[in-house]
């Protein structure tokens, strides 16, 4: 039988015998399969109160055979046994109440739920009812005496004057109607609770942000995505030490070197949930090493890290600086020098007169010779770092990945830089990196977005 429902029948038989429905508290108690020796004593309890007493005496020999130790059983037994005139058992169960009092003058049942307190006169009380009956008066009279040194001995006067009289003392018992009680705790819980609530969808208007669950909308920054996770550590950022291919559904492909935001921790096959470039897949733990963020990474001390998980582009470059000479009229290259092309005509840093800058000529034909020293006669204005990968789209385009840090020779436009990167010189969108020491705003993103749109209704 289950502890929650037997807890339920109990204290509906309490609340029966509060109400003095004897009949109504036997039919919840009948009910409970295997009963507690405290049910036991209740249910004695409603036999005495109809004036059942080998019903009660029933029900106490299995509370005493739950618990053999429970002094008040023996009590309330011994003075059921008296009104049924079976004195010499009523005088056993006298003399083991006396023995599990344990030498204390009286024991509080409150904490096991009855509200009555049982004295050691009051033993030795029923003990002298028993002799009285026998008419052992003198036996009696030397009980009470005895009696009359326990603590609040009050009414042993009172059955010491019965006695001189030759009268039969009446019997005392627990008073009608107290019980043991379950704990109101227990009872408490036994009301059904919503805890959680009812479930509501939340859908977020971030972009890339496919988190569902029971948590309000995060406050994000335009453009970056860093899930809100349980447990608060000191870096969420990894970085992959070695490529990884996608092998099963919900893995992702991740180039080495990538950083990326650890979602969850790891399952049972050694996978952990990942979010790179706005995907959220399972990549294997072992192949990522925890990322520092207060520390400086790449080549320069002071370089920052972006606060979250930038999305890509997923957007044209801006429109390419056009050339102003055609290909026939471009100026013939020197033997010792190349001429600048035509294009950073428009430059906001132009080069001097003594030193021009480099040409870049094309690569369809053969491939781009390397100087030895290609920042020769070059002055480097400032530097950035690229914030997404550029892939070459011309000869005279600058390739790089995400993270490199690009040496800004000359801004050809408000659009496009000249830069510096791994050995190469070329051009590449201004979009595509950020000044160091500064987070990458989402400003130039708006910027490109419209100015697409533009192109797109030309």
């Amino acid at each position: 039988m289950l502890y929650t429902e037997l807890l339920r029948l109990w204290d509906e038989a309490v609340k029966a015998v509060d109400a003095r429905d004897w009949q109504g508290a036997l039919s919840k108690l009948n009910q409970i399969t295997e009963p507690t020796s405290r049910t036991l004593f209740l249910t004695a309890s409603a036999h005495l109160a109809l004036g059942q007493l080998e019903a009660a005496i029933q029900a106490l020999d299995q509370t005493i055979a739950k618990d053999a130790r429970l002094a008040v059983g023996f009590f309330q037994r011994a003075g059921t046994l008296i009104m049924a005139s079976r004195l010499e058992e009523a005088l056993n169960d006298c003399i083991s109440a006396q023995k599990h009092m344990r030498g204390n003058t009286v024991i509080d049942y409150k904490q096991l739920g009855l509200r009555y307190k049982l004295y050691s006169w009051q033993v030795l009380y029923n003990a002298a009812a028993v002799h009285s009956r026998l008419n052992q008066l003198d036996k009696a009279r030397d009980i009470l005496l005895s009696a009359s040194q326990e603590k609040g001995g009050g009414n042993v006067e009172v059955a010491l004057d019965s006695i001189s009289r030759g009268e039969v003392l009446p019997v005392l018992l627990v008073p009608e109607g107290e019980v043991f009680r379950p704990r109101k705790q227990d009872v408490e819980q036994l009301e059904q609770r919503d805890f959680l609530g009812k479930p509501k969808v939340i859908s977020s208007m971030i972009p890339n942000d496919d988190f569902g669950g029971f948590e309000p909308l995060r406050i994000q920054k335009p453009g970056y995505y860093e899930p809100k996770v349980d447990r608060v550590e000191d870096s969420r950022y990894m970085r992959l030490r070695t490529p990884y291919m996608s092998k099963a559904p919900g893995q992702l492909t991740v180039p080495g070197g990538a950083m990326v935001f650890l979602f969850s921790d790891v399952d049972r096959d050694g996978l952990a949930t990942v979010i790179h470039d706005g995907q959220k897949g399972l990549v294997p733990m072992t192949l990522l090493d925890p990322v520092d963020v207060k520390k400086s990474k790449g080549r320069k001390m002071n370089k920052s890290i972006p606060s979250g998980i930038p999305l890509p582009p997923g957007l044209k470059p801006p429109t390419r600086p056009q050339s102003q000479l055609s290909h026939e009229e471009r100026p013939q290259e020197s033997p010792d020098r190349e001429a600048s092309p035509s294009f950073y005509a428009s430059a906001t840093h132009l080069p001097t007169t003594s030193t021009p800058p480099p040409s870049y000529p094309s690569t369809v034909d053969r491939p781009t010779e390397l100087t030895e020293d290609p920042l020769a006669n070059r002055t480097i204005l400032y530097q950035m770092v690229a914030l997404y990968d550029y892939a070459a789209e011309g000869p005279e385009d600058l390739e790089f990945s995400e993270g490199d840090t690009i040496d800004i020779l000359s801004e050809v436009n408000k659009e496009w830089l000249e830069g510096h990167c791994a050995g190469s010189i070329g051009i590449f969108p201004s979009l595509f990196a950020y000044r160091e020491g500064e987070t990458p705003s989402t400003i130039n993103r708006m910027t490109l977005l419209q100015s697409n749109k533009s192109q797109e209704h030309l």
